[in-house]
């Protein structure tokens, strides 16, 4: 899955990049799933997106907020999005480093060029799938960060992610989650899976983390805990 975005404040440029796209992308996998005609409104709405958007299509020389700038501040929430710069100049190629950008891209993109680099996203997804979550509901699909992820709960026919950001709710079953993401996620109850790297706090009958205190039931209270304190000393889970 690899979920694309263009931002380019010139239509003709962004309807270009999009058929070059086009010819190479997997259809079922692969999608250009939203435009941008400005960097404020994407910097705007990919700041509200967290995880939706995997690789960004970014005109440096636009009006108003240009490429640099808009990638600078995406870069202030986000970490993980991949930057690739499209440009009529090389001079700003050196600058795409300071804000950890991916490639640069000379218009008009020629096939070649977007075939080798998509090879290489690819290949950068398919190395992290072991260190990242993805989900899917009404809303999108969603690619998460395994370590950015406090702990999902269960409620009646739905999961819940939860993150600082907000939570995000999918339709499964919570052993279904368990089963994907053990060792790296604990079951503290029929409820709730905890990533033990963002506990802050063990207690007798329950845990913190993300400032939410959950109750560890007696089913899994021993093993449980024992395996999140050995994780918070340095142990590892087995």
């Amino acid at each position: 899955m690899l979920r694309i975005a263009l931002c380019d404040d010139e239509v003709n440029a962004r309807d270009a990049l999009r058929i070059e796209l086009e010819k190479i992308l997997f259809d079922t996998m692969e999608k250009i799933v939203y435009e941008f005609s400005s960097g404020s409104v994407a910097a705007s709405w990919l700041e509200k997106h967290p995880g939706e958007i995997d690789l960004l299509f970014l005109d440096v020389e636009m009006a108003g907020l240009n490429g640099m700038e808009t990638a600078a501040k995406i870069r202030q929430y986000d970490t993980r999005i991949m930057i690739v710069f499209v440009t009529g100049y090389t001079d700003y190629v050196f600058d795409g480093y300071q804000v950890g950008a991916l490639d640069y891209i000379l218009k008009p993109a020629s096939a070649h060029k977007l075939r080798e680099l998509l090879g290489r996203v690819r290949a950068k997804l398919d190395a992290e799938k072991s260190q990242t979550f993805l989900l899917k509901n009404l809303s999108g699909t969603w690619r998460f960060c395994l370590c950015d992820i406090l702990y999902f709960y269960s409620d009646r026919r739905l999961v819940y992610l939860v993150t600082e950001k907000g939570e995000y709710s999918f339709y499964a079953r919570l052993d279904e989650v368990e089963k994907q993401l053990s060792p790296r996620f604990i079951r503290i109850h029929q409820r709730y899976l905890v990533n033990p790297a963002q506990v802050d706090y063990i207690g007798s009958e329950a845990l913190t983390l993300g400032g939410a205190q959950l109750p560890c039931s007696r089913r899994y209270r021993e093993s449980a805990l024992n395996s999140i304190a050995r994780f918070m000393m340095g142990g590892g889970l087995e």
